[in-house]
């Protein structure tokens, strides 16, 4: 969330990471700033900049990793030529016009902003100039992916994201909760349909339900990556619920190049049985 951080701090922090890992770091810079008043004042909110100064903080973070200091007075070390990998991150449509502008990748938060997807994706797609870091649009699209072994189990670990986002509508945020066998007097029912609202692009399955679900999700998209996350409680849980997404999308990916398509990764890292998203 570059709002909350110096430009020339990011570009030394990941110019360290990209030299302990070589090719394996990309960036990802959001305009939120995230949190709340307490945590904006913890970060020094008011010693930096804001989300209106966005676009000229990119450009200074850019600037580091240039080969070229723009000031010859003040360098990332490390950092400057090493061409750290830059997405802009999104849940409106401001980043996508404005990765669109600099020909930069575009990730969009769909697991929490999902009114907005179609209409970022196509701003951003149609606006699209080449740059030196892309040539083409690339687009990676967020979902919430909590897999099991079994659909009724990954049903169950469900409920924390549900009781999580529950929590934000009502205005008292707090730290995951433990799953809970159903949600049946939890909420009301326009607490209910906020819920799944915002959780519209998610999938809580087997492997065969996610990746029925993640398939329809790339073709309807035509995403070039998606970002896959699991707010489960337990972490040994959390730990399967990705080794059965990779597993899945590994899947994906070997039949769309056998096919002659081309291969989406994964990042990082109610229509029956359990798939949240009805639209695709």
């Amino acid at each position: 969330m570059l709002p909350n951080h110096a430009p020339l701090t990011i570009a030394e922090q990941f110019g360290t990471l990209e030299s302990l890992y070589p090719g394996r770091i990309d960036l990802g810079v959001g305009r939120a700033p995230g949190g709340d008043g307490r945590t904006a004042r913890a970060l020094r909110r008011n010693l930096g900049s804001d989300g209106d100064t966005f676009p000229n903080d990119l450009h200074e973070l850019q600037g580091y990793f240039a080969n070229v200091a723009r000031d010859p007075f003040v360098k990332a070390v490390p950092g400057q030529g090493l061409h750290v990998p830059i997405y802009l991150l999104g849940s409106s449509d401001f980043s996508a016009r404005l990765a669109a502008q600099l020909g930069l990748p575009f990730a969009f938060a769909s697991h929490f902003a999902p009114e907005y997807l179609d209409v970022a994706l196509n701003q951003y797609r149609s606006n699209f100039h080449p740059s030196q870091a892309l040539a083409r649009p690339h687009t990676i699209v967020g979902v919430n992916v909590i897999a099991a072994d079994s659909d009724a189990e990954a049903r169950r670990l469900f409920t924390s994201l549900q009781q999580a986002f529950l929590n934000l509508i009502r205005g008292m945020p707090r730290e995951i909760q433990p799953p809970v066998d159903n949600m049946n007097g939890r909420w009301s029912l326009a607490e209910q349909s906020a819920v799944g609202h915002k959780l519209y692009y998610s999938v809580a399955g087997s492997a065969d339900t996610v990746r029925r679900y993640l398939e329809r999700l790339i073709d309807a998209t035509s995403a070039d990556e998606l970002i896959l996350t699991a707010n489960v409680f337990d972490h040994t849980s959390r730990l399967r619920s990705f080794e059965i997404a990779a597993a899945v999308m590994d899947q994906i990916n070997h039949d769309r190049v056998a096919r002659g398509g081309a291969s989406n990764d994964s990042v990082e890292s109610d229509a029956a049985p359990f798939e949240v998203g009805n639209s695709v």
